[in-house]
């Protein structure tokens, strides 16, 4: 049986980099004979984050988040998943608010606060993290690893990749003011040079999530 593989989207622009890097690990995953469901965020219907509401604290919904949004098809998707591929651009130092809300709903639904079984997940999900952003690789690795510790706890196995100094604008002449902060060449050569080979690797890193033994 093919296995089955969610993915999500949680930045906004269509055709860019956390979209381009996510729809490579999904053609990884599909090339490994994966089925995949893909989720776009920002394009869902209106949903939060955790309202801390603790239905999912009681025995009946043990595990599952009882909020009826936009974002109940991803967690029921994710739970019944073999592997799950998330990315997200880092907005701010942090990523994107729509990543935070399915990752607080992701995360709380599995917190027991019982010191002698602290996770009610009894079928871990391999995650497939994605980070890009407009600073250097290692600015945001401590960041990163409190995810990956906390999704390898809470929901499966995480691996990581970060694709940094991305290009943002296709022409940084455009803006109303000068960005001075970047140098438009440099962007545009990393984005031609490195950036083809973190497709290659988010294309093996699919293929391998979809290829994790159960």
């Amino acid at each position: 049986m093919s296995k089955r593989i969610v993915v999500v989207n949680a930045g906004p622009r269509r055709g860019w980099n956390t979209d381009t890097l996510i729809t490579e690990a999904a053609a990884g995953a599909e090339a490994a004979g994966a089925v995949t469901e893909r989720f776009d965020l920002f394009r869902l219907e209106k949903y939060t984050g955790c309202v801390s509401c603790f239905g999912c604290k009681r025995e009946a919904n043990r595990g599952r988040c009882v909020c009826r949004d936009g974002l109940q098809p991803v967690l029921d998707a994710i739970r019944g998943a073999d592997g799950l591929i998330i990315g997200s651009p880092n907005y701010l130092g942090e990523l994107t608010a729509s990543f935070r809300a399915l990752y607080e709903r992701l995360i709380f639904q599995n917190l027991t606060y019982n010191m002698e079984e602290p996770c009610c997940n009894s079928r871990p999900v391999p995650v497939l993290l994605i980070m890009t952003s407009n600073a250097p690789d290692t600015a945001y690795m401590s960041l990163l690893a409190n995810y990956q510790q906390t999704l390898s706890r809470f929901v499966g196995p995480t691996e990581l990749l970060v694709s940094g100094d991305t290009l943002q604008l296709r022409d940084y002449g455009k803006t109303d003011w000068p960005w001075t902060m970047f140098d438009p060449e440099a962007k545009r050569l990393r984005h031609e040079t490195v950036f083809p080979q973190e497709r290659r690797t988010a294309f093996e890193k699919g293929k391998a999530l979809a290829q994790c033994e159960d």
